[in-house]
């Protein structure tokens, strides 16, 4: 993914949910990624 890309997505995300709401947002994203892979690496041992 280009910087370019990421960029786009940013704004677009804070045209969306608007400044105040993406802070949350992004942490709440966060959480699931941190909790898939914790999930992930508990089941491959």
């Amino acid at each position: 993914m280009s910087a370019t890309e990421i960029l786009l997505i940013a704004v677009i995300l804070v045209l969306i949910f608007g400044g105040r709401k993406l802070p949350e947002l992004m942490n709440g994203i966060g959480k699931s990624v941190r909790e898939f892979k914790a999930g992930k690496e508990g089941k491959d041992q």
